[in-house]
Formats: structure tokens, sequence, C-alpha cells
């Protein structure tokens, strides 16, 4: 039997349930607490009208490319993330915070706009989608592959 457990920010799990996206996403989905997704988004709309510097760095970063992950190189959740991402046919692009000389910047910029912790932070469509829990969340009812859909991520 594998093992897993919670540590402060991230749910670690043994390399070899990550082979499977099923796996991670049942034992993900065991920790998660679903919120409602429009009032979430409501909530971060407020704060980036109230960051605008942050958010104008945030914005010309997330709008490069349909998907775009704030990741933390020695993350496991962050490599979950990217993986789903990889396993769905998404191209996203990955910006390493802890390989950015601005890393603690665009940290603490996330931090500001709701992400807690900053990374992974996911952007679809240069909208923020949230972290692990909502990222996970979203793609357990359905809800993320319509998202990269219509920011033309997706293809099918």
């Amino acid at each position: 039997m594998q093992e897993t457990y919670i540590c402060r920010h991230s749910l670690h799990i043994s390399d070899s349930l990550l082979s499977t996206r099923v796996d991670i996403l049942a034992i993900a989905a065991s920790r998660l607490t679903a919120y409602p997704h429009e009032k979430v988004m409501q909530s971060r709309a407020a704060r980036i009208n109230k960051h605008g510097c942050e958010s104008a760095l945030m914005a010309k970063i997330s709008s490069q490319r349909a998907v775009v992950i704030f990741s933390k190189s020695t993350c496991c959740m962050c490599h979950a993330i990217k993986r789903l991402f990889y396993e769905q046919g998404v191209s996203p692009l990955i910006h390493e915070l802890d390989e950015d000389p601005r890393g603690k910047e665009l940290e603490s910029a996330l931090m500001k706009l709701g992400c807690s912790p900053a990374a992974p932070a996911v952007f679809v469509g240069g909208k923020l989608v949230g972290s692990a829990n909502t990222v996970m969340t979203l793609q357990l009812n359905g809800s993320l592959k319509m998202m990269l859909k219509d920011a033309g991520a997706l293809w099918l």
C-alpha cells in the first residue's frame, strides 16, 4: 500500500502514484474542499483591481499563452499539475518561480491575488484559475476541459 501524507503546503505522493492521472486525482479529491467557482472568481477579480501594479505584471506573463503555470521546480503538486495538463494534450507556458530573478516579487503578487501557496498558480486564457485544489476540482467536475477549449488550449 502506498502512503500519502500532507505537509504544510502540499500533498506528497510517491512517484509510482504519479504514473496515472486517475490515482492522483482520486487522492487529491479526497483532500479537497469544493468552492463555488463563481464566488471564487468574483473575489479574485476584486483583489486584482486592488493590486494594479502586480496584476499588470501577471497579465503580461499570463497572456503569453493559452495556459500559463507559475511553478516551483521542487514542488510535487506543481509537478502533478504540469503533468495533468501535458496528459490532456495542453502545452502550457511553465514559469518556474525559483529559477526567475523576479521570483519572490512574482510569488508575492500571486499571493496578493489569492493563491496561497503561490505555486502552483494556473492561468487559463489570461485569467487566474487558482492553485492545485481549484484545478483538481475543475478537472473532477469536467469544467477544466471546457475552460481549456474556450481558451484555445485544446483542439478537441
